[in-house]
């Protein structure tokens, strides 16, 4: 059906009399429909959220393109026939991997096909989802990472050498939290929103249950087989694990064949490092690769986590007023004053080193903007007439805070957020180029440290790639808040104009 700008197209000059019949008259947009067509008419915000798309995309699907392990493995006999086929990748990938590929794979289609559903709340049932779905595979790995850990409890260490355990855990871990997403109200419609939460709930148990116990790789194996003609490999695009070594392939240049480098021709010798290696001979490029999700991971999910208690604290002390405002603004007072990097660094030599306790240290300490926006806007808003109408009616808080004047002020913290993800993502780098970063994981903060070996000796392609995606990455969220900021500001939009 055409618009009413289809219908009625704009004339050189209208009068009031043409706009009561409806020539010249355009169709409003939503707040945030304009918002978001004024960011992408900038050029710098439309290359970021192009480079961030691109670090996005690595992020979820870098195990399928950078793996030490084949696509697809056929083992050879004697006579040439093939005595077996699997497919060494797919058994290897964790669970973690295989919920954000379904994820991506799902949540996209979800987001973008025009369903009937609004978009605020099809964004609400997913991003629910996703909580509900990275808390089952994050404590499934834990406990599965505890019960096999070195010190573990005698009855825990019992029960995870049984059959039964990886599946009543996993069970009870999605039962708790498909109870738990089913009460929160994204949806009208509660048996859409029972059967949609109920459909998570088994497939994250499912992957956790299968994926209880992560299998011991040896990379060389396959590569040695396939040399001496008892295997075939189909191998993905970049035929490197991060974590995958090799102590005489040590900083090879990037685009040099390994067979220059160790005086062999053919076979494996005609592989190349297309970045480069490191110091201890692991491929640059799929640690790049791999290091995307660190990144963002640890941006957005420590964000939201500030986000969360922000707005809690902030709406609090906005409604309120008074007494309680003067004592949580002191909190908030004591946690500005807190030095982030010098508490994670802290944290790195008595907590466990691992991606997690990076995540919730930052979001519990750099909260505070996100408080200090909320606060303001809820004491402009408690004045309203729609607050004191939502009152009179007997409404309780928490509909009041989070129902009705949420939605109002939360602008200003959506902005926020964007450079915080900026700042979480330099403040991991920067542990991580300290040594202090998660154990285990490629990170770009690691390879750009090891620009620098301990001959002194710099290395200029790990120093170039890695710290060219920090720096494009930082910068993207940037100028994406930038954008936004201007976009959803009248005066600063006003300022433009003139």
């Amino acid at each position: 059906m055409p618009d009413l700008a289809e219908k009625n197209p704009m004339p050189d000059a209208v009068t009031g009399v043409d706009l009561m019949r409806g020539i010249g008259a355009v169709e409003a947009k939503g707040f945030w429909e304009d918002a978001w067509s004024r960011v992408l008419r900038r050029r710098g915000a439309m290359l970021a959220l192009v480079w961030i798309s691109i670090v996005a995309f690595f992020a979820v699907f870098s195990p399928l393109i950078a793996n030490g392990l084949p696509l697809w493995t056929e083992e050879l006999a004697p006579d040439g026939s093939v005595e077996a086929a699997w497919s060494p990748l797919w058994e290897n990938l964790t669970s973690a991997d295989l919920l954000l590929i379904v994820g991506a794979v799902v949540g996209v289609p979800w987001m973008a096909l025009p369903l009937g559903i609004p978009r605020s709340t099809r964004l609400a049932m997913l991003i629910v989802a996703a909580l509900q779905a990275g808390f089952i595979v994050a404590i499934g790995a834990g406990i599965s990472a505890w019960v096999r850990g070195a010190n573990p409890p005698a009855w825990a260490l019992e029960w995870g050498r049984e059959e039964w355990f990886p599946t009543a855990a996993a069970t009870a871990l999605g039962l708790l939290f498909t109870i738990l997403a089913a009460l929160i109200p994204t949806c009208d419609a509660w048996l859409g929103r029972l059967l949609a939460v109920l459909l998570v709930g088994v497939a994250a148990s499912m992957l956790v249950a299968d994926r209880w116990v992560d299998p011991l790789v040896d990379h060389d194996a396959f590569i040695e087989r396939e040399q001496a003609g008892s295997m075939r490999n189909v191998w993905t695009l970049v035929p490197w694990s991060p974590n995958q070594s090799r102590s005489d392939l040590y900083l090879v240049k990037p685009g040099l064949p390994i067979g220059e480098k160790l005086g062999v021709e053919g076979g494996f010798g005609e592989r190349t490092f297309v970045m480069g290696s490191d110091a201890v001979g692991r491929d640059v490029m799929s640690q790049m690769l791999h290091a995307c999700r660190l990144s963002i991971s640890v941006g957005l999910v420590s964000t939201g986590i500030a986000v969360v208690i922000g707005v809690t604290i902030g709406s609090l002390m906005g409604y309120f007023g008074g007494k309680v405002d003067l004592l949580l603004y002191r909190v908030v007072e004591v946690f500005m004053a807190i030095p982030v990097l010098f508490l994670l660094i802290v944290a790195a030599a008595v907590l466990p080193r691992n991606t997690y306790v990076m995540m919730a240290i930052i979001g519990c300490v750099s909260w505070t903007g996100a408080a200090r926006f909320i606060r303001a806007e809820f004491l402009r808003l408690r004045s309203q007439d729609f607050v004191q109408s939502a009152r009179a009616v007997g409404l309780p808080l928490r509909s009041i805070l989070f129902k009705h004047m949420l939605p109002n002020g939360v602008t200003p913290v959506l902005v926020d957020a964007s450079f915080a993800v900026a700042a979480a993502i330099l403040a991991e780098a920067t542990l991580s180029f300290l040594g202090l970063g998660p154990e285990g994981q490629a990170s770009w903060g690691k390879l750009l440290a090891s620009a620098t070996n301990t001959t002194g000796t710099f290395v200029w392609w790990l120093a170039i790639f890695p710290g060219l995606a920090i720096f494009l990455t930082v910068l993207g969220y940037n100028l994406l808040g930038e954008a936004l900021r201007d976009a959803i500001d009248p005066k600063l939009r006003k300022a433009a104009q003139a």
